[in-house]
């Protein structure tokens, strides 16, 4: 055979290898494989769904201005009766930078200073609900239709609660509206990743934090103009009308469609796509159906259970150290961010400092993230903001400018912290338990959140309890994350063992148990 046709032979066969490894690429991820990694569509689908995260910054944070510290005196002439006793019957209010909140309103203050917090600790929880009941739904009916229902709740029970004459009812419609907002983030986030190729979804996911950090930085815009509380709390929930048109703009996920067997209705989302992507969708349908006959056939890997992550010792300690810094940042961050609005000083300036930190914060995880890897990130970002906050208890009550510029750098730093620890979390637990290990952390960092509210309200007791709360639980994060191993660049774990042998560097008793169960 000539020289010229052994170049030939080995073209071609290099060619046949060549299409054979893009079909197999086709069929083992047929969304990646029909309309790539992240192309026009996928970004302008993206860009939609980013702008939900506005009201949800805005509502998670709402409470720095419906219930600002405000003072306050007795009412009645008598100037040597204590306005928190029983023989003051009227208080008045220092009403020079907000005409009515629900401090005000209701008169949450003296004993009845804890409902305040209660307020946002229910709001909270209403997230932690919201995320288990739409996380069900939208495994059970699709993402697209919860995604629709949770932006519509949210705009109805935020514009009710603005109105609510009584603060119980009030209360329930905080509920009401945190059910909602938590369902928007967890349909919204998951239909992020499922249109986001493998190679995309680290950045996306982390892009996916920016408009929070952008509504966090516009909230005092809302309170700077609307001084009383319910054209506040209205003006933030009447935007969310814009959100009925999801209803046509977003596509129910390819991937749901799939796995529900809808493979029609999937070659209709896919070759939209594809024809936007400007690719080509002639194998579209064949390659769907080859996908769902290896499906059916494939041997079904044994499942774990949530008692997993806790069964084995080094797959305990994982689970132990990175859901407490999920907490970590749960507590931290919305902590901080209301205690900054609670500091001397301009109320509104302080905001928007603390929430303009949150955006270069967010950015530069992707960026730790890549080029440190997770571990270092973590602990540099936890250690930052520990540090920061712990500095602010030992400053003078006079030093209200430097106070903020802390606080605002403990703010940045859990920007760092929050983004990175979802993608830990996600990469270290098994595939087999990672939707249980997620919840799970998801959990404490609600219930962080919720007990901000709490902690930030220990500043009445002694201004330097809240920064010295917010100071050490960071330092224990960045400590417990030394025991990780990092993930960066390493292959998911896939089984039980393969989650219990990560980041061992020998082989354990506990390896030979797993494989025996």
């Amino acid at each position: 055979m000539s020289e010229s046709g052994i170049e030939m032979a080995m073209s071609r066969k290099e060619r046949e290898e060549k299409e054979k490894a893009d079909y197999e690429a086709r069929i083992t991820d047929p969304v990646a494989g029909s309309i790539g990694d992240l192309g026009p569509w996928q970004i302008w689908i993206c860009i939609v769904i980013f702008m939900m995260k506005f009201p949800v910054g805005w509502h998670q944070l709402a409470t720095v201005f419906l219930a600002p510290p405000v003072s306050f005196e007795c009412a009645v002439p008598n100037n040597l009766t204590d306005k928190c006793s029983e023989e003051c019957t009227e208080l008045a209010y220092d009403r020079s930078v907000f005409k009515e909140t629900i401090v005000t309103e209701w008169n949450l203050v003296c004993g009845k200073r804890y409902l305040a917090s209660f307020v946002q600790t229910l709001f909270m929880f209403g997230i932690l609900v919201g995320n288990i009941i739409f996380g069900i739904w939208s495994d059970r009916v699709g993402r697209r239709p919860p995604l629709v229902f949770s932006v519509l709740m949210q705009l109805v029970c935020g514009v009710l609660d603005a109105f609510v004459p009584w603060f119980w009812v009030f209360c329930t419609f905080r509920f009401l509206l945190g059910v909602a907002t938590g369902g928007s983030m967890m349909t919204s986030f998951v239909l992020v990743m499922e249109i986001t190729g493998t190679k995309k979804r680290e950045i996306m996911s982390i892009l996916y934090q920016i408009p929070f950090n952008l509504g966090h930085m516009t909230l005092p815009v809302f309170a700077y103009f609307l001084r009383d509380w319910r054209w506040y709390q209205f003006a933030m929930s009447i935007i969310s009308v814009i959100f009925i048109s999801y209803y046509w703009l977003i596509p129910e996920s390819p991937r749901w469609l799939m796995s529900a067997g809808h493979l029609d209705k999937a070659t209709k989302v896919l070759e939209k796509a594809a024809i936007t992507n400007n690719l080509p969708i002639h194998n579209i349908r064949s390659d769907l159906e080859e996908w769902s006959r290896r499906k059916t056939i494939k041997k079904e890997v044994k499942k774990g259970t949530f008692l997993d992550l806790f069964r084995y010792p080094n797959l305990r300690v994982k689970t132990i150290c990175i859901t407490v810094n999920w907490f970590v940042c749960g507590l931290t961050y919305f902590g901080v961010s209301q205690y900054v609005g609670e500091l001397s000083g301009d109320i509104f300036t302080n905001v928007a400092i603390a929430g303009t930190l949150g955006i270069p914060g967010t950015l530069i995880s992707v960026l730790t993230g890549k080029y440190w890897g997770r571990k270092i990130s973590l602990m540099v970002s936890n250690t930052l903001a520990g540090c920061s906050m712990l500095a602010i208890a030992f400053l003078p009550e006079s030093s209200a400018f430097l106070k903020v510029a802390l606080a605002s750098i403990g703010v940045f730093g859990m920007a760092v912290s929050f983004p990175i620890v979802y993608l830990y979390g996600g990469e270290m637990f098994p595939t087999v338990v990672r939707n249980a290990g997620m919840g799970f952390a998801s959990m404490l960092a609600r219930i962080g959140s919720m007990s901000a509210p709490f902690v930030s309200q220990t500043a009445t007791i002694a201004h330097w309890i809240p920064p010295v709360i917010f100071g050490v639980v960071p330092l224990i994060g960045a400590v417990l994350v030394m025991f990780l191993p990092e993930t960066k660049g390493a292959p998911l774990p896939e089984t039980i063992e393969d989650g219990e042998n990560f980041g061992k560097t020998k082989k354990s008793k506990s390896e030979s148990e797993i494989s025996k169960n």
